[in-house]
């Protein structure tokens, strides 16, 4: 016997949905929704598949899993690549957030997918209930190109098995063989394009585009970690000033141009 009922419910819910706003979502009547969490009909395979990509599920997982607050989800393979995250489990069960300082970055491109490295990375755990569900990295940054998020800060980041789901504006950490470890903001979505334009909050930095097959790993942004507290009148600096003016420069110049 599947579990569709039951997940629907508990999924819909975890949504903030009403059945109607689901049904909207589905473009179905609101009546088979019920019918559904009811348990007096079952969806047809094609509007199933769609129910689980809409929770980003697998249709076995939304079928046969027991969905609930202490359910997690096992690594998925990502895209081509056919690569299993690995991840680390505490004495019960939980998984941790793994550390990535800026000293071993490096050699996280080359052990991000070795279940031994994972294990062997400096580890943590925080219970905040937005990190309850979902699978979490931390990654120390360096540089001045996202201020003020400043350097040596730790951004905590979840994994994203599914690249079409970035959206234009969100900052990501993106795990790539040419740029290593990076954070920075989307500048577009992979459905629009092969290679994912990445953009510096600090506007000294000109964006630039990473392509798809480059890419090892995308992390969301969830959250971040720093010893600097922030400055509530900060002056501005010689720096500061000169990055303005070479800003205006730049944006001057291009006008002339055009």
């Amino acid at each position: 016997m599947s579990n569709i009922s039951a997940n629907l419910k508990y999924l819909r819910k975890k949504k903030g949905h009403t059945q109607q706003q689901f049904a909207d979502a589905m473009e179905i009547k609101r009546s088979l929704i019920g019918a559904y969490e009811e348990d007096r009909a079952e969806p047809k395979y094609d509007l199933l598949k769609e129910i689980a990509e809409y929770f980003d599920l697998t249709i076995d997982e939304f079928i046969n899993e027991s969905i609930d607050d202490k359910w997690k989800p096992k690594p998925k393979s990502q895209g081509s690549n056919l690569r299993v995250l690995s991840i680390s489990v505490d004495q019960n069960e939980n998984e941790n957030i793994e550390l990535v300082p800026v000293k071993a970055s490096a050699g996280y491109l080359n052990g991000f997918s070795d279940p031994q490295y994972v294990k062997d990375l400096p580890k943590f755990q925080l219970p905040l209930p937005a990190l309850k569900q979902g699978t979490f990295r931390a990654f120390e940054i360096m540089g001045d190109s996202m201020l003020p998020i400043q350097p040596g800060s730790v951004i905590i980041g979840e994994y994203m098995d599914n690249w079409n789901d970035v959206k234009t504006g969100e900052t990501y950490v993106i795990i790539s063989r040419n740029e290593g470890v990076v954070y920075k903001r989307a500048g577009n979505r992979f459905k629009e394009n092969k290679e994912l334009k990445l953009i510096s909050d600090n506007t000294v930095y000109d964006p630039y585009s990473v392509a798809a097959e480059d890419i090892l790993e995308i992390w969301k942004a969830k959250a971040y970690i720093s010893t600097t507290l922030p400055d509530p009148t900060p002056e501005p600096t010689i720096e500061t000033l000169s990055s303005m003016m070479a800003q205006m420069q730049k944006s001057i110049s291009q006008l002339n141009k055009n």
